[in-house]
């Protein structure tokens, strides 16, 4: 996977140096996304034009742990 900066220290999966540590990354349209829905499923498709409509749906606050099934590589490359 390649590397993904991250300066969301809060996230239980940020890493020194300002790196993301999960093992991987959901970036959900925030036009679209709705929990766990995937976008673009069942024809709810939007595009987003600008980084401010898009979000990491893969934080999470340091203090409730890991995600189920998302687990967290602390070796970094």
């Amino acid at each position: 996977m390649p590397e993904v900066k991250c300066e969301v220290a809060s996230c239980y999966y940020w890493a020194q140096g300002n790196h993301c540590a999960a093992e991987f990354i959901e970036v959900a349209n925030t036009r679209t996304h709705r929990g766990g829905m995937e976008v673009g499923r069942l024809g709810n498709q939007a595009y987003a034009t600008t980084s401010q409509e898009t979000c990491c749906a893969t934080f999470t606050p340091k203090e409730h742990g890991p995600k189920e099934n998302v687990r967290r590589q602390d070796a970094h490359r």
